[in-house]
C-alpha cells in the first residue's frame, strides 16, 4: 500500500500519517520520486483503513499495490540502485568491486603474499575465511579469530577492505572489530536468527544464494537483514544445485539481470565456488561481468596444490591478473571500469 501525500502537503501533515500508520505497527518507507510525496507502507497492512486514511489532511491518494512480498529489498519502494561506500570502495556504482584472496586464512605469510599479489592485479577487498562450515567435521575448520586477525593485518597492509564468513550468532561481537563486511555462506541463507544478528549491526552484509534457493527466497532472506535496520546488504550468486556433475555446482548467469531488474541491491558473482573448477572460473567471471554484475568474489592461492580448503578451484596469482585484464576490456564495453 502506498500513501500518495499532496503536492503542498505539510510537514506536520506528513508526520500526523506516519504516526497514524505506525500506530497500526506498520513502517513506513518513504519512496523517493520526483515532484512527488510517497509513503510506502510495510508489514500488516490489512490493519489499516485506507478510507479513513484517505480522509487525513494532506493525503491525496491510496494505492494498493499488488507487488512482491520483500518489500525493502525490492525496487517499487527503492528506484534507484543501492550503492555501498565503504573507505573508498563502492559496490553497486559504476565500477566493478573485485573481492579476491583465498578460500581459508592458512597462516599469516600466506595470507599476507596473497594479499599483496591480488591488490597489485587490482582487487580492493580481501577475502579470507576464519571460520570454515566444511561437509566433513574432520576437514579444517579455520583458524578462528587468529585467522580474523591474520586478516585484518594483511587488508590494511595492504590498503584493502577485508570480509569473512560470519556462522553463528554469538560470532557477531567478536567479528566486528575484525571485518568490514559480513558474509552470510549458501548453508546459512536462511538461518533466520543470525539473518537478524548481522542486520541489527551497521556493517554491510554480503548474502550468498543458498545452493538450492529460488530467487524470491534469496531476496526474502535479504529482507530478513533488512527489516532489523541494516540496508547495506550485497546479494551473491554462487551456483545452484543441479543434476550437473561436471562442475560443482551450476553458475546461475541469468539471476543476475532477474535480480538486478527485482532489486536495488548489489548483485556480485562467485563463480570459483559457482563451478569449482579452477579452469571454469575465468570464463564464467567474464560471463557475469557481462550479464551485469557489480563485482566478482575470486580465490587465489599461490600454492593451491598445498592449500587446506578448496585449491581446486582457486586461481593463480598470474591467472587471477590475466582474468583482471580481460575484465577491463569487458567493463569498457559495457560502460563500467574496475573499482580501482
Amino acid at each position: 500500500m502506498i500513501v500518495v501525500m499532496k503536492h503542498d502537503s505539510t510537514p506536520e501533515q506528513i508526520h500526523r500519517v506516519t504516526e497514524k500508520i505506525e500506530h497500526l505497527k506498520c513502517r513506513v518507507q518513504p519512496i523517493h520520486g520526483e515532484g512527488r510525496i510517497l509513503l510506502g507502507l510495510l508489514g500488516p497492512v490489512q490493519s489499516v483503513d485506507p478510507g479513513k486514511l484517505r480522509l487525513e489532511p494532506g493525503v491525496e491518494d491510496i494505492v494498493r499495490v499488488l507487488s512482491e512480498p520483500y518489500k525493502l529489498a525490492g525496487r517499487p519502494f527503492h528506484p534507484q540502485k543501492t550503492e555501498i561506500h565503504l573507505k573508498g570502495v563502492t559496490i553497486g556504482g559504476h565500477g566493478l568491486a573485485v573481492m579476491a584472496g583465498p578460500c581459508a586464512v592458512e597462516n599469516e605469510k600466506q595470507i599476507h603474499e596473497i594479499a599483496s599479489l591480488v591488490r597489485a592485479a587490482g582487487a580492493r577487498i580481501l577475502r579470507g575465511g576464519a571460520f570454515k562450515p566444511r561437509t566433513s567435521p574432520y576437514s579444517f575448520q579455520g583458524l578462528g579469530e587468529e585467522g580474523l586477525r591474520f586478516l585484518r593485518q594483511a587488508s590494511d597492509l595492504n590498503q584493502m577492505l577485508a570480509i569473512s564468513e560470519i556462522m553463528d550468532t554469538g560470532h557477531v561481537e567478536l567479528m566486528y572489530p575484525w571485518v568490514d563486511i559480513f558474509q552470510i555462506g549458501a548453508r546459512n541463507m536462511q538461518n533466520f536468527t543470525l539473518l537478524k544478528a548481522v542486520g541489527c549491526t551497521d556493517k554491510p552484509v554480503m548474502l550468498k544464494r543458498g545452493m538450492a534457493a529460488t530467487i524470491e527466497e534469496w531476496l526474502m532472506a535479504a529482507e530478513y537483514i533488512m527489516s532489523q535496520g541494516n540496508e547495506q546488504v550485497i546479494l551473491c550468486e554462487r551456483g545452484i544445485r543441479t543434476f550437473e556433475t561436471y562442475t560443482r555446482n551450476t553458475l546461475d548467469i541469468s539471476a543476475i539481470p532477474v535480480v538486478t531488474e527485482r532489486s536495488h541491491l548489489p548483485v556480485i558473482a562467485d563463480p570459483s565456488h559457482g563451478t569449482g573448477r579452477r579452469d571454469k572460473v575465468a570464463p564464467m567471471a567474464r560471463a557475469a561481468v557481462a550479464a551485469g554484475a557489480d563485482g566478482l568474489m575470486i580465490e587465489v592461492h599461490n600454492h593451491p596444490e598445498e592449500a587446506l580448503s578448496d585449491g581446486a578451484q582457486s586461481l593463480l596469482p598470474h591467472q587471477f591478473l590475466s582474468l583482471m585484464e580481460e575484465l577491463q576490456v569487458i567493463a569498457w564495453a559495457i560502460g563500467r571500469s574496475l573499482d580501482e
